[in-house]
């Protein structure tokens, strides 16, 4: 697991494989100073909760990762992301396109 904390307000743990995806992406976006939301399912005692943060170029984001090595990168997932990301409704968890992770082909 990794965690996503965005501008020290809002903490969040996804696993890192997800967690890398979401950091290629929100780079892309953010290198071309697009703002956009990003929204996931929070998961607590009482139930399912919905979290949106609004991501800004001027945001102070922080990706931990526990884990020992790099994960890998499916670039058709970097894409479906993308999309999502570009959507109204902004970057939430896609489902993984079918095929195989290729090692690292996105910086």
């Amino acid at each position: 697991m990794g965690r996503f904390t965005y501008d020290r307000v809002t903490s969040v743990e996804f696993d890192d494989r997800m967690l890398r995806h979401f950091q290629i992406v929100i780079g892309i976006k953010l290198h071309r100073h697009e703002s956009f939301f990003f929204s996931w399912q929070d998961y607590q005692s009482a139930g399912k909760s919905r979290t949106s943060i609004w991501v800004h170029p001027g945001a102070l984001l922080l990706f931990k990762y526990y884990g020992s090595k790099t994960p890998q990168v499916n670039p058709s997932w970097i894409h479906s992301l993308e999309l999502a990301a570009n959507s109204g409704a902004g970057l939430a968890c896609v489902p993984e396109p079918d095929g195989h992770p290729h090692q690292n082909p996105v910086p």
